[in-house]
């Protein structure tokens, strides 16, 4: 059942699962992991300088030769060259996220790159499916970092519905609870994030992680909205200060100036007060780290189980 499937044959991969972009956090020694452990690992570029991503790219060919993405920040002012370097480093799967992906899918789709955008609308989908995207990965509001306005669960049956393309749900599953469900509405994969933040190969600091393991059911806030992009990190008072700053009107020039760099104070510099903690609501799943290949595997043998144990249910 979640073997082969159209995600796993577009992929050429083992299982289908994503790991999630997230900057600052998604380099090649995870990414390479991943896709060693039979999923697909994202490199995330984020507002990396292009001699960074260069240098990425070039690192993950030496750690796995399996299939791995890139993601394109569309929002960046990086994106031009990060789109160049996927062409000339001939990366097979890009996906996208923060902006419309026209331009990224008419340059890399004739060079046999898979295209995969990320979206949160049931008009996005549609919108980029008839732009030629191989698939595409709907993430609800319960995701981690950058998010939309509309839940996982709804989000991802509407567009399963909407498209023809496959569909990759993300936001809001770290197990194989969470895949089934996806399944149930249609998905053929799922992306995860916060759960591969506490991947034994993850580079994040040991803060972080333990951040992420110490958070409840409540435990993230959206700020940003002001922004017109709102963000999940982990309370704390780096997020209180922010909405104080929301709540008062502050100007977006100020809202920008106190939120620039915080996400990296917390995921290299493991500030967990005043840094930017991103993380899904699904995070009080998470308990321990482990390495990347027996995530996978455990959320597979999780999900396999209970799918044969709820079809007795009904015989």
């Amino acid at each position: 059942m979640f073997g082969s499937n159209r995600i796993t044959k577009l992929l050429n991969i083992k299982y289908p699962i994503i790991q999630g972009a997230m900057a600052w956090v998604a380099d090649a020694d995870l990414a390479a992991a991943v896709s060693n452990g039979g999923g697909l690992g994202i490199i995330a570029a984020g507002n990396m300088p292009p001699e960074a991503l260069d240098r990425e790219l070039r690192k993950i060919r030496t750690l796995t030769d399996k299939p791995f993405g890139l993601n394109i920040m569309l929002m960046s002012s990086t994106a031009r060259d990060v789109l160049e370097l996927a062409a000339s480093h001939k990366v097979p799967v890009v996906t996208t996220g923060a902006g419309l992906p026209g331009k990224v899918i008419e340059r890399l789709l004739p060079l046999g790159a898979t295209v995969i955008p990320v979206i949160a609308s049931v008009a996005h989908a549609e919108r980029v499916e008839k732009q030629g995207a191989s698939a595409v990965i709907a993430e609800g509001m319960e995701a981690g970092g950058h998010i939309g306005e509309i839940a996982t669960m709804p989000l991802t049956a509407q567009v399963t519905r909407a498209v023809k393309i496959p569909v990759v749900a993300a936001g809001g599953v770290a197990d194989g609870r969470g895949m089934l469900a996806a399944f149930a509405l249609g998905a053929e994969g799922v992306q995860m994030g916060t759960r591969f933040v506490c991947a034994a190969e993850c580079n994040a600091h040991d803060n972080f992680k333990k951040k992420i393991i110490a958070v409840g059911d409540r435990g993230t806030v959206v700020t940003g909205r002001t922004l017109k992009h709102p963000v999940r990190c982990v309370k704390n008072k780096f997020t209180q200060m922010f909405a104080e700053m929301e709540d008062s009107h502050a100007s977006i020039e100020e809202l920008d100036k106190f939120g620039s760099g915080k996400l990296r104070a917390a995921v290299v510099d493991g500030d967990m007060e005043h840094g930017s903690v991103m993380s899904g609501q699904i995070a009080g799943l998470v308990s321990k780290i482990q390495p990347a290949r027996e995530i996978i595997e455990e959320v597979i043998n999780e999900a396999a189980k209970l799918a044969g144990e709820i079809s007795r249910r009904f015989e």
